[in-house]
């Protein structure tokens, strides 16, 4: 059986959640400091640990088969490059900046003056697409200092908390996208290989699914446990199990992380009791 070569980012945060979610999904990597290359003990996977910018080109000419990458960078660099996934971290915007003491509030307050930006297709189709009309200053790393040097009137860059605009002194007034990492697939990909990224998709899915939901169990008298379960769809429907004290029941669910405090908000308003919240490591559907 052939390896899958997924390549990751070289170094950073970006790299340690792509090494976390290979390790969620069961897929233990021998990888030592500077390593170029890197297999896993348990899984038909070679690890490449690449420059971010740089996977665009090694996923076009089938160097390796899969990557996990910031949607920025395909959009930047790799627009015929397909995703099959949306991974859920590495969270972030693309956004355009100015000084705090400018009077540019909006993206036309930039026409026919100078952003500095190291994402030059993404601005430029941008500008484009809204009609304004600015000059590009190309930079790679620290894009931010460059309006407080004379290089530029504003910036584009990816904007994390802004913490890093705050520091410089700079203010968001356009925000072109929000990206976060996908699982990227090379157009050259085998159908053998294929077959091995379905199987690391398809436990990606199981992860994902499990961090953004939440196991209930809780118990509630016979004539509430109607109620509950309206409240409780669960993934098909809740599981209801008889107490040993007569007249209750033991409900258990899963609830959206994203709607845990409204949905325990209304169990305790319409009866329940006793109610236990806890992680998912995996779910599978």
């Amino acid at each position: 059986m052939s390896n899958l070569r997924i390549a990751v980012q070289k170094s950073g945060r970006l790299n340690e959640d792509s090494m976390g979610i290979l390790k969620d999904i069961g897929i233990s990597i021998d990888n030592g400091i500077d390593q170029l290359k890197a297999s896993a003990r348990n899984f038909p996977v070679e690890v490449f640990y690449l420059r971010n910018g740089d996977i665009p080109q090694y996923l076009r000419d089938g160097v390796v088969d899969a990557a996990i990458i910031g949607e920025n960078v395909l959009i930047e660099k790799g627009t015929d490059i397909d995703f099959v996934e949306r991974l859920g971290f590495s969270k972030c915007k693309v956004s355009i900046a100015v000084p705090k003491e400018s009077t540019a509030n909006s993206l036309k307050d930039l026409a026919g003056k100078r952003i500095a930006t190291s994402y030059p297709e993404t601005v430029k189709k941008y500008l484009q697409g809204n009609n304004i009309d600015a000059k590009l200053h190309i930079i790679n790393g620290s894009v931010e200092i460059a309006p407080n040097i004379g290089l530029a009137d504003g910036i584009c860059d990816i904007v994390s908390s802004g913490s890093t605009l705050f520091k410089n002194g700079l203010k968001e007034i356009e925000v072109l996208f929000k990206s976060e990492a996908v699982l990227a697939v090379s157009p050259k990909i085998s159908e053998e290989n294929k077959a091995i990224l379905e199987k690391i998709q398809f436990r990606i899915q199981a992860v994902l699914k499990g961090k953004s939901s939440k196991y209930v169990l809780l118990n509630a008298p016979n004539d509430k446990v109607e109620k509950i379960i309206d409240i409780l769809p669960g993934m098909k429907s809740p599981t209801v199990l008889p107490l040993a004290e007569n007249g209750w029941n033991s409900i258990h669910s899963v609830i959206d992380k994203d709607k845990f405090w409204d949905v325990i908000d209304e169990l305790k308003a319409n009866g329940a009791q006793g109610i236990l919240v806890c992680p998912i490591e995996n779910m599978v559907l």
